[in-house]
């Protein structure tokens, strides 16, 4: 048995991590299961017992990959009903819009340009994402933006101008108001508290 911890500094609000249970199990064991699986982990053990120059790299990508493989297996492992992000990216018309909107968040969407990219209407595609979501598609992006510009904001230099630029707000204004509103805080008062 092989157990590991990946730590996150920005898994609050995480689509993903707040979606996982607190503990995945991957079963090389499981009929289906990738030998690759199971070499990665013995070529882990080795790079361990090595501590070879770069070890530590190669093991922080080994367990990210495996990570993935984790959530994947996961994410095909739910039952129908569930709800929540991982959900939405097993329905087709969701999926391509998240992909889209996490691909391009600068860009000025609207629900009508969404949906027409993903062949739905804009009702019938907030109706999936309040379903699997909870959330209709523009509130994600919002959430999304915030997600990501906190991250900017915690593990770069960027400007606050900078940052509201990369997450796609026209001004600073724009995005210090959509900040506050969101974090309850003013974005450079919670970047001072947050590094």
């Amino acid at each position: 048995m092989v157990c590991g911890f990946l730590g996150c500094s920005s898994a609050v609000g995480n689509p993903v991590i707040s979606t996982l249970p607190s503990l995945l199990k991957l079963n090389v064991e499981k009929p289906g299961a990738a030998q690759w699986i199971r070499s990665t982990f013995e070529y882990a053990a080795e790079e361990i017992s090595a501590g070879r120059p770069g070890s530590e790299t190669v093991l922080a990508k080994l367990s990210e990959l495996l990570f993935v493989e984790a959530v994947r297996r996961y994410a095909e492992s739910l039952p129908e009903g569930q709800t929540g992000w991982l959900a939405g990216l097993r329905e087709p018309h969701v999926a391509r819009a998240l992909a889209l909107l996490h691909r391009d968040i600068a860009r000025r969407w609207t629900a009508d340009d969404l949906g027409r990219e993903v062949g739905l209407s804009r009702s019938a595609l907030a109706d999936r994402f309040l379903r699997l979501l909870g959330v209709p598609p523009m509130q994600h992006l919002a959430n999304w933006r915030m997600q990501i510009a906190t991250q900017k904001l915690r593990d770069t230099s960027a400007s606050i101008a900078q940052v509201a630029e990369i997450v796609g707000y026209d001004s600073e204004a724009a995005f210090s108001r959509a900040f506050k509103k969101a974090l309850g805080t003013a974005s450079a008062t919670w970047r001072r508290s947050n590094n």
